[in-house]
């Protein structure tokens, strides 16, 4: 069996997957039983002075028959006293000391604020803190979360305070409501974090009801941006974490959050810079129990992969991710439909014919029967047809010879190389 402890951030793990900080770790008797079933860490939902929720909260799109394909949620942080929390954390500690417990944590931006809470969540002994810098409603109206997570230099400021006081690693969450995520991570490195992670949830609305004509959700009748996560989120979430991942200034480990579901989504994003991932939507879509899986497969895959461990896996896909710029432009791949599996539903032709390059021709066989070819010769490469294809190995894409290798940056430095020789000869 392979190794999956990790370590992050000085912070000791039995495994790399923990539950983010969300309903799923409201309480004490929410995080024991996912302990009990085998999740390594929890980050504990938001603390801060307790919040009035509203009702109803959560929403779902449901895509081609896939309950909570995305999740919307207009919940806040913790509508339970400080103290309360605090006690629960401490014997949920004391109970489970090989579990890592992450509080997470989300006042104004205050150096004073951010002093007092720090001191006291420490002192009921936890592993770490995470700064919440991502909510993206209700708090963020309020100066909080998002509107701190926006702006570089909050992250930086806050971060600093922090860890004026900060006993133990600092991580901090970051907002994906913003232009260049690299930017704020940067920000929290500046501020002394130990960690990132990412991402919080999107702004959303999720829908809405054409009979009624009110936003879904909806509180009496109007309702309000929320935060939108689950599986639809993950190519989101991937980009953010390979971004920062790849950047030479963010030198701290990344916590991956956004769409993990089973085993192979932790492993892409640990394959991309992660250290740990977390999980939300998974756990209240199937309950916690959905870790047993995750820890299976990842040993599996790990094994197969003849990999000891986990904390190998780490950014192996990292330098593989890189700007547009980078690319062969003389790669090419060409479509090959396989007629021994083709069902002839005729969807890549159409798919191509319509929206795409027109390169595939519907031809008369010897035999009389309509057959699809591609004509190499127009074919991009684009995979387009192999997407729509509902058959798993019908179209292949096939690698064609191809010339030398010639990014567009490259191109650019020949174009300006021979430009520059034409001035000094004329």
């Amino acid at each position: 069996m392979a190794d999956l402890r990790i370590n992050f951030a000085g912070i000791q793990s039995i495994n790399p997957f923990w539950l983010a900080s969300a309903p799923p770790t409201n309480s004490g008797y929410q995080v024991q039983r996912a302990f009990e079933a085998g999740w390594g860490g929890a980050v504990w939902k938001t603390l801060g002075d307790p919040i009035l929720n509203v009702s109803s909260r959560f929403a779902s799109l449901q895509h081609n028959g896939q309950k909570m394909a995305g999740f919307n949620n207009i919940e806040l942080i913790t509508d339970r006293p400080l103290e309360i929390n605090l006690e629960e954390i401490y014997e949920t500690k004391k109970k489970y000391p090989e579990h890592v417990i992450i509080a997470s944590l989300m006042v104004e931006p205050n150096q004073e604020k951010w002093h007092e809470i720090v001191k006291k969540v420490e002192d009921v002994g936890v592993d770490g803190l995470e700064l919440n810098f991502g909510c993206p409603h209700g708090m963020a109206e309020r100066g909080m979360g998002a509107a701190s997570g926006q702006v570089p230099e909050l992250v930086k400021k806050q971060t600093y305070w922090v860890k004026e006081v900060a006993q133990t690693p600092v991580i901090v969450k970051l907002t994906p409501n913003i232009t260049d995520i690299t930017a704020t991570a940067y920000a929290a490195v500046q501020g002394g974090a130990d960690a990132v992670s990412m991402i919080n949830t999107i702004n959303s609305l999720m829908g809405v009801d054409l009979d009624t004509w009110n936003t879904i959700p909806n509180v009496a009748g109007k309702g309000t941006h929320g935060g939108y996560c689950g599986p639809a989120v993950k190519p989101i979430a991937l980009n953010m974490v390979a971004e920062c991942a790849r950047q030479s200034d963010v030198t701290v480990p990344i916590s991956g959050i956004g769409g993990i579901s089973d085993w192979k989504d932790a492993a892409e994003f640990m394959l991309v810079g992660a250290t740990s991932v977390q999980v939300c939507t998974a756990a209240m879509h199937h309950g916690f129990r959905i870790v047993e899986d995750m820890i299976d497969g990842l040993n599996s895959y790990l094994d197969d992969k003849r990999i000891h461990s986990v904390m190998d896996l780490i950014g192996r896909s990292v330098p593989k991710y890189t700007d547009w710029g980078d690319l062969d432009l003389n790669y090419k791949v060409v479509a090959h439909i396989n007629d021994d599996s083709c069902i002839h539903c005729n969807k890549c032709y159409i798919a191509c014919e319509d929206t795409s390059h027109q390169c595939i021709d519907m031809i008369t066989a010897e035999n009389g029967k309509s057959v699809l070819k591609v004509r190499e010769e127009d074919c991009v490469g684009c995979n387009l047809c192999s997407i729509v294809c509902p058959v798993d190995g019908a179209i292949d894409m096939i690698e064609t010879h191809s010339e030398a290798p010639l990014t567009w940056n490259n191109r650019q430095k020949l174009i300006n190389s021979v430009s520059a020789s034409q001035i000094m000869i004329g």
